[in-house]
């Protein structure tokens, strides 16, 4: 039989009301008796009932984490940073994934109603309207990379394109004349924003640039599949910029069993700097983008919302992202490290 609250009461000479305020922290309790009841509940390894307590505390100290796949480096480190700051401050962490379309993501955020006080979103899936009508009033919410605009959610959002406009125009400072650029899935706010700062770079060149635009979708296999077309191609590009790491890492491979070397033949760039980034060789030149630490902001902004509800106000941030030189791109000591300042 569990042991109760009642016998933890009955074993210690206390009310088990004196019980549930000296367990929960509560300052109407001597210290005398509340250690008395600490004691007592340890020797019984009496464990406090999650549902019950929530009833009460209108609690259920967990938040919840809806991100569009879970596989992946990036990903990942983004649980884990989200992690990290959640067990910090006791709180459990409840994820799931919407990868597949809306309604997934709708069946995702109804499952974790009542089980969480608030929630980190980032979803191709979700604008206004969506959260309206799947995400209850009362639930904080922090979203993350994100083209909604709102004045009742704070959102964080990486610097796509300041940092894809800082990678290009890198690649066109190391005087790369034809630069090939990877896209990510369609529909995908990351994906388009990282276009437009490639897009935008080239425009504002100073020279004229051969351009050509790959579709990918952000896996490894799109990133080798573009790079076994560039290999059948007639010409190739001096350079390949691709939207994220993963698709950069499977072009490389791609054109390393074509026969063709990384960077004297072709140059690679990444975006995002997931931990693999700098173990593959040669070492992947990308945008750092500082996902742990993307996470942990988010849950910080989430359980400060969720402790004191009325005192915050939703805000907008865009962290800037920095350029790392790695050996795909060919050393240079003067563009080892760059701030990638927000541009859009």
């Amino acid at each position: 039989m569990a042991v109760t609250i009642r016998d933890v009461a009955r074993e210690a000479k206390v009310s088990v009301a004196s019980v549930s305020r000296a367990l929960n922290g509560n300052t109407n309790v001597t210290d005398t008796t509340r250690n008395r009841i600490l004691r007592v509940a340890q020797k019984l390894r009496y464990i406090p009932h999650s549902a019950a307590r929530s009833l009460i505390t209108r609690r259920t100290h967990t938040v919840g984490a809806l991100l569009p796949d879970l596989f992946g480096e990036f990903f990942s480190e983004l649980i884990r940073g989200i992690d990290l700051a959640a067990r910090a401050r006791g709180l459990h962490l409840l994820v799931s994934s919407s990868h597949g379309n809306a309604n997934e993501a709708a069946a995702a955020l109804r499952a974790m109603q009542g089980r969480v006080d608030g929630m980190l979103i980032m979803s191709p899936h979700v604008d206004g309207e969506f959260l309206h009508r799947n995400l209850p009033d009362a639930v904080p919410a922090v979203l993350l990379n994100t083209a909604v605009q709102s004045t009742r959610y704070s959102t964080l959002n990486v610097d796509n394109y300041g940092g894809a406009r800082a990678m290009t125009q890198h690649l066109l400072e190391a005087d790369y004349r034809s630069i090939a650029f990877l896209t990510g899935p369609d529909g995908n706010f990351d994906a388009s924003e990282r276009l437009r700062g490639f897009r935008d770079a080239i425009a504002a060149a100073k020279r004229k640039v051969a351009i050509e635009v790959l579709r990918g979708d952000f896996t490894e296999e799109s990133g080798q599949n573009a790079g076994r077309r560039l290999l059948a191609a007639k010409t190739r590009p001096h350079a390949v910029f691709a939207a994220n790491d993963m698709m950069a890492i499977g072009c490389m491979l791609a054109l390393g069993e074509g026969g063709l070397r990384v960077p004297d033949d072709i140059a690679i760039a990444g975006f995002d700097d997931i931990p693999i980034a700098r173990f593959v060789n040669p070492g992947l030149t990308t945008v750092r983008v500082r996902i742990a630490e993307l996470g942990r902001s988010a849950l910080e902004q989430l359980a400060s919302q969720v402790e004191a509800p009325d005192a915050q106000r939703a805000t907008a941030q865009t962290p800037s992202c920095e350029i790392v030189v790695r050996a795909s791109c060919g050393k240079s000591a003067a563009a080892a490290r760059r701030t990638a300042k927000p541009l859009s």
